[in-house]
């Protein structure tokens, strides 16, 4: 990909692709490196355009169909969570699109605690190994990933990944 150009902040994904699994509207960043997904840091921003009626009282992470689209998607591309905006929610509502969870009013999102701990911990491993075959550095990323959903890593964590053989 060439230096001079930009990944977008905001990506727009259509009833249409999400009914057919379909994740080109990625296509810049899917097309971009490891390196340069990595170096534009989490900015991505996803909507996900999906009809609901009026009277539908469900959460876009309750809808089958979303749900499915965004599996797909983080089955073929890992590395989402480390690129996904942070700070308005974006990255949370991936994850709930991902796993159990329950959502109220006063308390806001919540995930079923032993799911988020399998996921994060498995996330945190996979994602180290990527970057660290490709040479990259991101265990502050990761950390910072890991804060956001609830998650303080102690520095030994990362003696576990280091071991001889992973």
């Amino acid at each position: 990909m060439p230096p001079d150009v930009s990944l977008p902040d905001a990506i727009r994904v259509s009833s249409d692709a999400v009914r057919s699994l379909d994740v080109s509207p990625l296509a810049p960043w899917l097309s971009a490196g490891l390196a340069e997904r990595l170096a534009a840091g989490p900015v991505l921003e996803l909507t996900i355009d999906w009809p609901r009626s009026a009277e539908d009282p469900r959460e876009l992470s309750e809808c089958p169909e979303p749900r499915l689209w965004s599996l797909h998607l983080d089955a073929l591309h890992p590395w989402l969570p480390l690129v996904l905006e942070r700070g308005s929610g974006q990255l949370a509502r991936h994850v709930a699109m991902l796993l159990p969870h329950s959502f109220s009013r006063s308390e806001g999102l919540r995930f079923a605690p032993e799911s988020l701990e399998l996921w994060i911990t498995h996330r945190l491993f996979l994602l180290d190994h990527l970057a660290t075959r490709e040479g990259l550095v991101v265990r502050q990323n990761l950390a910072q990933m890991a804060g956001v959903l609830g998650f303080a890593l102690e520095e030994s964590f990362w003696d576990l990944a280091a071991r001889p053989g992973s």
